[in-house]
């Protein structure tokens, strides 16, 4: 009896002692901080608290530019990560790397989850969607660009907080009588390139790039240098000589003099929401993009930013039944919407838009909606979006010359004129290396 007590003891021990099964690590690389960053953690967590086979990693590798960068030295390294978030400026690179990428259905499939794009909004599939239909990459986190506005400066200045203004000529006039009301930085604006002419074409039905942006095939050239665009760069020029605009930097850099109350009002992405809820200490309202009135068809509709998750190649097979539950995960209608509502980006799919209507929560956070509701009309040829090769070094140049116009340095149709030059240098660049 002793030694059969012995023995089941001796065993237990063993069992006790035994590693229990090792969970598959799934690396992946992100660009998101702040808010933003505690809302990527939390998406890991839940994923990993829902099952036990795979733990997702998720890892703050810099700035967008400075991510992909990172991964594309790690991929020729062989120790890129599982998952790569990539802004959508880098679509088309990716796209054109071939060998170095699974496209997200095929994961998703491949892990016996069948992708159904007609259950995601197709101005945010569309995007990411090869001429064949297949999804290239899992649209995480897809944001468009907002007007964010200070109510407590706007009262202040006489203004009414409840009807932000709605074309740039009412912007213009807006932030005149917040620089009277002593506001230092009326306005300002993150993502330029992004905000004040990419958006800004497609907000007014007109071409950012021939061929339809890019989406038409190789062979695009940029447009920016329209009648157009140089009186809409001539009028923030104006408004920088005036004190009414302020310019604080590259990418997100306008974000946080907003959030602090610096700066009254400020063109930006849907996806401020988080930092703002979190930061601000004033009343704050969210509004469309701006527009000129005189302009036909306007406003159209803006487009989509924010950022994808690619799938890198060169990993085991199990690796990637992990990331098709992931993304599979992330589908799911519920963590849609409380990331939706969370965050400030878009739904990707239909029902976690529905969802969050049905809760109230547009109802109760007035302007939540804006950014749904830009996208979610219907697209020209003109306005589907950008898809063009080497877009990155293009937003390079893009900042380094409107830079020039923003000190005085150059007129607003010389820096688009050369945005446009050396542009296409770049788009004939891209060509000749991808040369099927």
């Amino acid at each position: 009896m002793k030694t059969m007590f012995s023995l089941a003891a001796t065993a237990l021990a063993a069992a006790l002692s035994m590693p229990a099964q090792a969970q598959t690590e799934i690396q992946w690389w992100h660009s998101m901080t702040g808010g933003l960053n505690d809302w990527v953690v939390d998406l890991a967590k839940g994923f990993n608290e829902s099952q036990k086979e795979y733990k997702v990693v998720p890892t703050y590798k810099g700035q967008y530019d400075e991510s992909m960068t990172a991964a594309i030295a790690a991929f020729r390294a062989g120790n890129a990560p599982h998952i790569l978030q990539v802004f959508e400026v880098g679509t088309a690179t990716m796209m054109a790397s071939k060998g170095a990428i699974i496209p997200a259905a095929k994961v998703m499939a491949d892990a016996g989850h069948k992708f159904d794009p007609n259950v995601y909004i197709s101005a945010v599939v569309g995007y990411y969607t090869a001429p064949n239909g297949q999804m290239l990459s899992f649209p995480l986190n897809s944001s468009t660009t907002i007007l964010n506005y200070n109510k407590d400066a706007f009262r202040a200045a006489g203004l009414d907080p409840n009807k932000p203004p709605t074309t740039w000529p009412e912007l213009a006039l807006a932030a005149a009588k917040l620089k009277i009301s002593g506001h230092k930085c009326p306005f300002t604006t993150s993502w330029q390139g992004w905000t004040q002419l990419e958006s800004f074409s497609t907000w007014h039905n007109s071409l950012f790039a021939s061929q339809n942006n890019g989406f038409g095939g190789a062979g695009a050239r940029l447009a920016v240098n329209s009648p157009l665009h140089v009186r809409h760069i001539e009028n923030l020029a104006n408004m920088a000589k005036q004190g009414l605009f302020v310019y604080k930097g590259r990418n997100n850099l306008g974000d946080a003099p907003f959030f602090s109350g610096e700066c009254a009002m400020a063109t930006a992405s849907s996806s401020t929401y988080a930092n703002i809820k979190k930061n601000a200490k004033f009343d704050f309202g969210i509004a469309p993009l701006p527009y000129y009135p005189d302009v036909p068809g306007t406003p159209q509709n803006t487009i989509i930013g924010g950022a994808s998750l690619w799938t890198m190649s060169g990993k085991p097979a199990k690796d990637y039944k992990g990331v098709g539950e992931f993304f599979h995960y992330l589908s799911n209608p519920e963590v849609q919407a409380k990331s939706h509502q969370r965050t400030g980006y878009l739904p990707i799919t239909y029902a976690a838009y529905k969802l969050t209507e049905q809760s109230g929560f547009y109802k109760n956070n007035p302007g939540t909606d804006v950014a749904v509701n830009q996208m979610v009309r219907k697209t020209t040829d003109k306005s589907r979006g950008i898809r063009l090769g080497n877009f990155v070094q293009i937003r390079a140049i893009t900042d380094e010359e409107l830079e020039q116009v923003w000190s005085g340095k150059k007129s607003a149709k010389d820096a688009l004129d050369s945005i446009v030059k050396r542009g296409n240098e770049q788009l004939e660049r891209f060509e000749k290396a991808n040369k099927s």
